[in-house]
């Protein structure tokens, strides 16, 4: 079996830290198909890397395979889904639970990579109250409370993009540690908070770049 060992997480690249969950749903498919071996020229090809990165970005997560055989399977998949968190479960409020926001509700399989929304708040009359995907939505006045009785650590942002920075600067007074900003806003954080950024318009322009130049 394949020796494994985790390292720490904040000295990791993060174009490796990007490409790791590739590798595991890549594996994760073989699984599927009952293949217990697998290798980094074939991970390299199915993700369109080349091998010799594959390799440099499976070392820092410490797990060696056997020569010509490859890297077991089960042993790839536990120790990726330990390092990269999926195995821990994250308590996650989501504010604005409008389109984006209610999608990202209806979304059970992100409970299964460890992030466990738990509440939606918003200010919308139609929306507080209701449940979405079994998930109850509240007023955003009721964060306080509803904080003390889950201390959640991450809070999923999907708000209009003018009270994108007032409503981080309320929920990080009120202890929230991570976010997960998906409005086209730099969300400015104090030290100590973690902002990870995703928006879907950047993306959209470079693809919109990249097809006019094609």
């Amino acid at each position: 079996m394949a020796h494994t060992e985790s390292k720490e997480t904040g000295k990791i690249p993060e174009p490796t830290l990007r490409r790791l969950p590739w590798y595991l749903a890549f594996v994760k498919l073989l699984k599927g198909k009952g293949e217990t071996f697998v290798s980094s020229t074939q991970i390299a090809k199915a993700i369109n890397v080349d091998a010799s990165r594959v390799a440099k970005d499976l070392s820092f997560v410490n797990i060696s395979g056997k020569t010509r055989v490859g890297y077991e399977i089960d042993s790839l998949i536990a120790v990726l889904d330990e390092f990269l968190g999926f195995t821990t479960t994250h308590k996650t409020f989501l504010f604005g639970a409008g389109n984006l926001g209610g999608a990202l509700l209806q979304d059970s399989g992100l409970k299964q990579y460890g992030l466990e929304i738990v509440a939606g708040f918003d200010i919308q009359e139609s929306l507080v109250g209701k449940e979405i995907n079994g998930i109850p939505v509240f007023h955003l006045d009721d964060f306080p409370a509803l904080q003390s009785k889950y201390g959640a650590t991450i809070g999923i942002i999907t708000v209009p993009v003018e009270v994108a920075q007032s409503v981080a600067d309320y929920i990080i007074k009120g202890g929230i540690r991570a976010l997960w900003n998906f409005t086209p806003f730099r969300i400015r954080v104090p030290e100590g908070v973690v902002i990870q950024n995703t928006s879907m318009y950047s993306h959209l322009a470079v693809m919109f770049n990249r097809l006019q130049n094609y």
